[in-house]
């Protein structure tokens, strides 16, 4: 369901459990199914109001220019605030997964009046782009092989979805989870556009996107629960990235998952629902 925020931006949004429960705000990354069904509803079973959303340009949020994207990272972090804020008179939890780990960080260094705890899965605590040299980079052989992978037909969802799974292996992520949420994802596209895909699917708008400033230095500021949760098999964002998270937020708990990459797996999403209501 679309939720519009007081600045007239609107967010593809879906929600699991009690509204009247705390809530537990999950960032897309960029779309709301980065967050699987599974752990949605074991965060409302543990007693949560659990509201996954898309960010802008991406699933049912507003779709304006991904190829030119006019609002920045601290707009994004600003979106997120904004709508902890209409949904729920409380502090929010809130967490972010890859790209959105890095909306999220933004959001509670900014607003941090606005969350009560904070969830960062599989991201980093620099920008897209050039790495801090004590940060381990995307595993280049891994990289060289996603990208020798050849692109689909981008108006073709079967040819999507089987680009999806072929990338998922090589990443370490479940190639059938990817291929069945690559085919919802491009169903909840507003378009088979090429630039309105590659924003759904990849999230290239954050190639695009100001992230400036750096904020990597005002970890140490946060001053809510943290928990880092971080795949030991991640190639694109290598535990590495996580534990310097963990180490630089105060108080942070890290969990590696041992098993999983990138992509939360079905089978862990108990591990993370019970990391997250810890």
């Amino acid at each position: 369901m679309p939720h519009t925020l007081p600045n007239g931006v609107t967010l593809g949004a879906e929600h699991f459990g009690d509204p009247a429960a705390p809530l537990v705000l999950l960032a897309g990354g960029p779309t709301m199914l980065s967050w699987p069904d599974a752990l949605c509803e074991a965060l409302a079973q543990g007693g949560r109001h659990v509201v996954r959303y898309d960010l802008r340009d991406a699933g049912a949020s507003a779709t304006v220019d991904p190829d030119a994207p006019a609002y920045t990272l601290r707009d994004l972090a600003a979106d997120a605030a904004a709508l902890a804020r209409d949904l729920d008179d409380r502090p929010a939890h809130l967490a972010g997964i890859g790209v959105s780990g890095m909306v999220a960080q933004v959001a509670a260094l900014d607003h941090p009046a606005a969350f009560s705890a904070l969830t960062l899965y599989g991201t980093r605590p620099v920008a897209p782009g050039p790495v801090d040299p004590d940060l381990p980079d995307h595993d280049a052989k891994t990289m060289r092989e996603v990208f020798a992978l050849p692109m689909p037909d981008w108006s073709d969802r079967a040819a999507v979805a089987e680009r999806a799974a072929a990338s998922a292996a090589v990443l370490g992520n479940d190639p059938d989870e990817a291929r069945s949420v690559a085919a919802r994802i491009f169903d909840r596209a507003p378009s088979t556009e090429p630039v309105v895909q590659l924003a759904n699917q990849l999230g290239m708008v954050f190639s695009k996107l100001d992230c400036t400033p750096r904020w990597r230095e005002r970890l140490p500021e946060l001053a809510l629960p943290t928990v880092v949760l971080h795949g030991r098999r991640d190639a694109f964002f290598p535990v590495g990235n996580g534990e310097a998270l963990a180490r630089e937020i105060p108080g942070a708990r890290l969990v590696v998952l041992e098993d999983a990459a990138s992509a939360i797996p079905d089978s862990a999403a108990e591990e993370v629902a019970a990391a997250m209501l810890a």
